[in-house]
């Protein structure tokens, strides 16, 4: 009994045991502790930037698909992202940003 005279009346006091507790049981050992909820919100930032990413492409896609450009599906899909047929090659030609050689 010794011992605990030297322990403060305020940690010896049960509520302030029981909050204690369930303190350190909610923020280091439940299944949603602190430290998940802060991996959960960057991963949550980064699927929203992602989302923004994409909807911009999309949008970017629906420009270029309504202009009154000779552009259409096949031909966007062809050069963009390399597309082809089963029974097709495809060979890509790029030009240098440089000179010209004649």
């Amino acid at each position: 009994m010794r011992l605990f005279r030297h322990i403060p009346a305020w940690l010896r006091n049960k509520y302030f045991l029981a909050i204690a507790v369930f303190a350190v049981i909610m923020l280091f050992l439940d299944k949603n502790d602190f430290f998940t909820q802060l991996e959960r919100r960057k991963e949550l930032h980064a699927l929203e930037k992602s989302r923004d990413y994409f909807q911009e492409e999309i949008r970017q896609l629906n420009l270029q698909r309504s202009d009154n450009k000779p552009y259409t599906l096949e031909k966007l899909s062809r050069e963009k992202y390399l597309m082809k047929r089963d029974n097709e090659d495809l060979f890509v030609i790029e030009e240098s940003n440089g000179e010209k050689s004649n």
